[in-house]
């Protein structure tokens, strides 16, 4: 026990033990602050992951939506898609434009751009499509016959030129020896996206389009269709290729590139109407 001589002794006691604290508080708070700002800087230090940019052919459209949510979902990563046709694509990856993947509807465009030395490895076929009649007028019951009607006026189909699924449909039209017989009524759409909007516009009576079009979830109940599959119809291959990029997220992109053959990507694609590499 302290017995001060008097009371300044006492107070100048009490005051060296505030001080004390004081200083203890102040060193706590210090080594507070410097934990503070390393977890500031860590965490600028983190940076996003960066997006994806995916080259979609047009009859992809929907089911790549799906796609991509679940990829992200499962990933983190972003995803950005651009469709066209595949043909369009093409010409733009070859002019240098910045795409990660090239999610085409055949297998001629992926290889063009592996053969051109833009590709990291060669394409692989993931899935395989399937072409539709398609109309949206109720008195119009989708049949190759029906095309050579009256009641037709005009037909659309995608450019055979640049859109895989057109040239897919011309071909139908050839081997039932009825293109030349209807090229009168044929609108060109630049792809399966135009196409799709001279049907759903009722700029035509009738089209061809993809399967994954009228199965998408937006669409269905929309018009009537008859699948063509049965009738010497090819299944047209959906090709995907890596795209050769500097300063790009190679890591997503092979991530990405690997999902598309996992099975929850294939069941989706199967409910877009797609068939399995192995079918």
């Amino acid at each position: 026990m302290l017995i001060f001589e008097n009371k300044r002794d006492q107070r100048k006691v009490q005051h060296q033990k505030k001080q004390k604290k004081i200083k203890v508080w102040e060193e706590a708070l210090k080594w507070v602050m410097v934990l503070f700002l390393a977890l500031v800087q860590l965490q600028c230090k983190v940076e996003p992951e960066p997006k994806i940019t995916i080259a979609t052919a047009a009859n992809m459209q929907f089911a790549m939506e799906e796609l991509i949510t679940a990829f992200t979902d499962k990933t983190g990563i972003p995803c950005t898609m651009v469709v066209s046709s595949s043909g369009k694509l093409t010409a733009q990856i070859i002019a240098g434009a910045p795409y990660d993947i090239f999610a085409a509807a055949d297998m001629k465009y992926p290889q063009e751009i592996y053969e051109k030395g833009l590709a990291q490895r060669p394409p692989k076929i993931y899935a395989y499509g399937t072409l539709v009649l398609w109309s949206l007028l109720d008195e119009v019951t989708p049949s190759l016959p029906i095309l050579e009607e009256n009641i037709i006026n005009h037909i659309a189909i995608a450019n055979p030129k640049t859109a895989p699924y057109g040239k897919a449909a011309k071909m139908i039209l050839e081997e039932k020896g009825i293109y030349n017989t209807l090229e009168e009524k044929l609108v060109f759409g630049e792809s399966i996206a135009q196409t799709n909007q001279f049907i759903l516009s009722k700029a035509v009576e009738i089209g061809f389009t993809a399967r994954s079009v009228v199965a998408a979830p937006k669409m269905k109940g929309k018009g009537q269709w008859i699948a063509l599959d049965g009738i010497n119809a090819p299944k047209i291959d959906q090709g995907v290729v890596l795209i050769t990029r500097n300063n790009s997220n190679t890591n997503g992109a092979q991530q990405f590139y690997n999902f598309l053959s996992s099975p929850e990507a294939q069941a989706i694609l199967k409910t877009y109407g797609y068939l399995k590499v192995s079918e």
